[in-house]
């Protein structure tokens, strides 16, 4: 993941800045913890640690201080999809990178893929604008929080009130201010001047202000407010619209304030709060730990509030793009070398299919964009995903190691896998998940049958690819152009190779199964060391502590390698975790800490698990629980201090949860498999499990005391049952079960389930 390269604290603004709110994270920690709620004392002086809300498609960052509150406003769909020009010549393409490494011309590779996207600022994701609202002088922020189960956003004023939501059903924001009424005014975001635009155009009618923004590429959106006093209050609506809603953008807004402010801020809450009601009765986990537990809670709420079907899945920064005179961080783009599929790893097992269908069929969508790049950059039939994208699928280019490796699609692809194999729909798994699967593994098979054609090997040649890397080991030097395949490519095109075998399978292809098998037999092996440690690439062992754990694929999140293969595979899973801890946590980033707590907790290390996520939550998230690159309060964890925000460490804090209270993967339920001693009450309803399952379970003074599954979906393989496959949760005591027919296979309990089915098992004598 390019994006956490010390190279870009060069970004000087946004070092000093980490330098100067050390204190805010010291202040995080002494912040109360309830469960759902957040507090932060003011002020807020900046966007990146204000309380966020959205509803999907549009955010807003509530903060401020004295009688002044700002609401910064984004829209998922607001984009500058320009390329630079020399992204558009024919001779920009695999073939002049191949040349260029062969060269071991590191210039011109510069010149033509990376320096394009440090030095012109477009393509890139907008800032909407920002809401400033003066409140009377004797109204002075005191507390500014978030109701994460009623998406609600306050602040506490030395005399009365500021409420605010982005309703979950209508395009609209609604804010109340109880006292006297406010001026408001919007704020031009000052980074578009780099993008060469003319000036917004501001206009107000009555109780109605607006800014309308024109781009360069005919995209205009507007940002429009209205106010309605009455009874000692101000009710403001709120919206964000564009061209991509209607012709006028300004009249369509005016439109849906007016239409809200006439229903008023209560009723427009209530199917707000249904929303929100649903969204968190699809699962609920309790532990004892309120900082782990508050974190968990809050960034599942941050699928409830920035993934949405029918808006943009979520990029680096969500709906909550950088409001500081700038444009966002690293363009606030799609990097699909790790945080896009990180970002969305965790909603299977949480239920929330609603909020990862919108990153799939986002990329489905994609599927002609994807063709298309893959024959005019690498020559190739299928479909090839940009590292690196734009909201269109465009590539936007970088370090090209990984900003064009073509294997990052497949990686990608796990999220239509996952998906199948949770919610176990025959029909998705037809009509999506095998078809984009295979699109994209046949742009990769013909990439390695290209190497074997110039080499002019026979039939039966091991399969390589033209260049291969590891994210992002060595940076962005000819030096990280790896003997191919690095392990990373490997275990990607081995995983997707074994995957759409077993889809073939499942929907009767025998042809294809056969066809997927015989070419992943002609993969070699991966790179071992002779102290059983995966290490990067051929003749490159894993030596050095580094951020992005590309090397450990095979173990997590993929999971071709795991504790329950051979005496050979735990060997290599303990040597590699052993090494990884050894090296130490120098040169890692946020992100790391809770990748490797969801690794510890896949290989059974319940302590290191538990370990890594609590270094994760105390030093490296902001004062309102936004991820941080760098280490937040000096404590000696990482090398890197500075503080751009991205998302994708959150939900790898979410999914390392799961990995310790429930795991499904291999067809077998595992209840608390990595759970620590130190969290021994624990319960969990309705968390979802491979299969089409539902689990709820809880546990007392360190040991299982109920199970309760359900098939919620029994068509897994077109059979009228799903066979349920449990690992036993009681050992060593026995169980009692509610259904008869329960037959045990060594450490495995056996149950044909219908559907809506439920298996209810306690320990014998509880």
């Amino acid at each position: 993941m390019r994006i956490h390269s010390i190279r870009w604290i060069a970004s000087i603004g946004l070092l000093i800045l980490g330098l100067l709110h050390s204190e805010s994270a010291t202040a995080r920690v002494g912040a109360q913890r309830e469960p759902f709620a957040m507090h932060l004392t003011a002020p807020i002086k900046t966007w990146d640690e204000a309380v966020p809300l959205g509803n999907g498609l549009t955010g807003g960052l509530l903060w401020g201080e004295g009688n002044t509150i700002n609401l910064s406003l984004d829209r998922g769909d607001l984009w500058d999809e320009r390329l630079p020009e020399i992204y558009l010549k024919d001779d920009w393409n695999y073939a002049t990178m191949k040349r260029l490494v062969g060269e071991r011309n590191q210039a011109e590779m510069v010149r033509r893929f990376d320096a394009p996207y440090n030095q012109i600022a477009y393509p890139t994701k907008l800032p909407g604008g920002r809401l400033v609202l003066t409140l009377d002088a004797s109204q002075q922020a005191r507390r500014f929080s978030l109701d994460m189960r009623r998406a609600l956003g306050s602040v506490d004023l030395t005399a009365g009130k500021l409420e605010t939501f982005f309703s979950a059903v209508e395009p609209v924001a609604m804010l109340r201010v109880v006292g006297p009424a406010p001026s408001y005014r919007f704020l031009r975001p000052k980074g578009l001047d780099r993008l060469g635009y003319a000036p917004a155009e501001f206009g107000s009618e009555g109780d109605t202000t607006w800014m309308v923004q024109q781009t360069i590429e005919g995209l205009k959106y507007a940002v429009v407010v209205s106010a309605k006093p009455s009874d000692g209050q101000t009710q403001l609506a709120v919206a964000v619209t564009s061209t991509n809603d209607a012709a006028d953008p300004l009249a369509l807004g005016r439109q849906r304030v007016a239409a809200a402010l006439v229903s008023g801020f209560d009723k427009m809450q209530k199917p707000h709060l249904q929303w929100w009601r649903d969204f968190w009765d699809t699962s609920d986990v309790t532990i004892p730990h309120p900082d782990i537990q508050h974190h968990y809670n809050l960034v599942k709420y941050f699928y409830g509030a920035a993934s949405r079907p029918g808006a943009p899945p979520i990029p680096l920064q969500g709906v909550w793009t950088r409001d500081d005179g700038g444009l966002p961080p690293w363009k606030g783009d799609f990097h699909h070398d790790l945080n896009t599929q990180m970002t969305y790893l965790a909603y299977p097992t949480a239920g929330l299919f609603d909020a990862g269908r919108t990153f799939i069929d986002y990329n489905w969508n994609l599927l002609p964009q994807y063709r298309k790049f893959a024959k005019e950059f690498y020559d190739v039939e299928g479909a090839v995903v940009p590292g690196v994208a734009t909201l269109s699928g465009k590539p936007t280019a970088g370090w090209a190691q990984y900003a064009l490796s073509p294997t990052n699609g497949l990686w990608v692809g796990q999220s239509f896998d996952l998906h199948w194999r949770y919610t176990a729909d025959k029909e998705f798994l037809r009509q999506r998940a095998y078809p984009w699967l295979s699109e994209v593994t046949t742009a990769v098979v013909n990439l390695m049958q290209q190497r074997i054609e110039a080499r002019r090997a026979g039939a039966d040649a091991k399969l390589y690819l033209p260049l291969s890397s590891s994210p992002e080991i060595y940076n962005n030097s000819m030096r990280a152009w790896l003997p191919p395949n690095s392990n990373y490519d490997l275990a990607l095109i081995d995983w997707a190779l074994g995957t759409l075998a077993e889809m073939a399978d499942v929907l009767d292809k025998a042809d294809k199964a056969k066809r997927w098998r015989e070419l992943r037999s002609r993969l070699p092996k991966p790179m071992i060391d002779r102290n059983n440690v995966l290490g990067f690439a051929k003749d490159l062992p894993l030596d050095q502590s580094h951020r992005h754990h590309s090397q450990t694929m095979f173990i997590h999140p993929l999971g071709t390698l795991h504790v329950e293969g051979s005496e050979r595979d735990r060997a290599v899973i303990r040597a590699t975790f052993d090494r990884m801890h050894e090296l130490g946590t120098q040169a890692w980033c946020g992100y790391s800490f809770s990748w490797f707590a969801c690794i510890a907790g896949r290989v059974g290390r319940p302590e290191k698990a538990l370990d890594y996520l609590v270094d994760y939550e105390r030093a490296f998230i902001l004062r309102n629980g936004f991820h941080a690159n760098g280490d937040q309060i000096g404590a000696g964890l990482a090398a890197a201090r500075y503080r751009p925000f991205t998302l994708e460490g959150n939900f790898l804090a979410m999914e390392a949860v799961h990995e310790m209270l429930l795991q499904s993967w291999g067809g077998t339920i595992r209840v608390f498999p990595a759970t620590s001693e130190r969290w021994p009450d624990v319960t969990f309803e309705r968390l979802r499990a491979q299969g089409g399952f539902k689990v709820s379970a809880s546990r007392r003074q360190g040991r299982t005391e109920h199970v309760r599954i359900e098939a919620v979906e029994a068509r897994r393989a077109g059979a009228d049952d799903a066979t349920l496959r449990l690992r036993d949760p009681f050992a060593p005591r026995s169980a009692k079960w509610n259904l008869e027919g329960v037959t045990r296979n060594g450490n495995d309990y056996i149950i044909p389930l219908g559907q809506g089915q439920i298996l209810e098992g306690t320990a014998a004598g509880e």
